[in-house]
């Protein structure tokens, strides 16, 4: 019991300097396509969270998977609303209408 533990911790461990090493290093011109894999990433989270809170689990783990729910949803709504932001700063904007032009002197 207490070996799996330490497995399942080493492991936890790891994918934490993984991630923090994998995110630092991306360059800014791949932020949006890093934001949709994270986002595809997250939904996978959520379907794992609805399958863990199954009727043979205990109160505390309903609570963390509505947490693990609840984080992944903000962080999909959010990506995608960033994503979106950093999309428009590249259209073009409309030219302003001269008021002047409709006119007839």
């Amino acid at each position: 019991m207490e070996s799996i533990f330490i497995q399942q911790l080493s492991i936890f461990v790891l994918a934490i300097f993984i991630g923090y090493f994998v995110v630092w290093s991306v360059t800014p011109a791949l932020h949006t396509p890093l934001m949709s894999v994270t986002n595809a990433i997250s939904s996978v989270i959520i379907v794992g969270a609805l399958i863990a809170a199954g009727p043979e689990l205990g109160s505390l783990s309903k609570t963390l998977v509505l947490v693990a729910i609840a984080l992944a949803g903000v962080n999909i709504f959010g990506g995608f609303a960033v994503t979106q932001r950093m999309l428009s700063m590249y259209r073009k904007k409309p030219a302003p209408k001269d008021p002047k032009a409709g006119r007839a002197e």
